[in-house]
């Protein structure tokens, strides 16, 4: 996104699916909205089974990533997961990952 976009597009993240009409997103009303965040948790939580850590939307304003032992995190927004998903996991953590991709691609997911 370029800084202008960034700059006009209000406090709302680029990931967000956003209130107003044609910002970021088509999705009309409120529980479009909500259905289009549920959608992105099950698709990082394909990857993020991965390497042990599980996310869960928390009221629609921040997201819950918790490790398998429990450990929980706040995370803002998509864009701030893959690095505090590195510190719960204690590893790197790449989506993009070709061995990774293959293991989705391998187990349907």
């Amino acid at each position: 996104m370029c800084a202008l976009c960034g700059a006009l597009g209000g406090s709302d993240h680029w990931t967000e699916a956003a209130a107003r009409p044609g910002v970021y997103s088509r999705a009309p009303d409120p529980a479009a909205r909500r259905r289009d965040r549920a959608r992105r948790v099950v698709i990082a939580n394909r990857v993020l089974a991965l390497y042990g850590l599980r996310l869960a939307d928390w009221q629609g304003s921040a997201f819950m990533l918790s490790t398998a032992t429990g450990r929980t995190e706040m995370v803002d927004n998509l864009a701030h997961l893959w690095a505090v998903a590195e510190q719960a996991a204690g590893r790197a953590c790449d989506p993009l990952d070709p061995d990774l991709l293959a293991r989705l691609d391998s187990a349907g997911g």
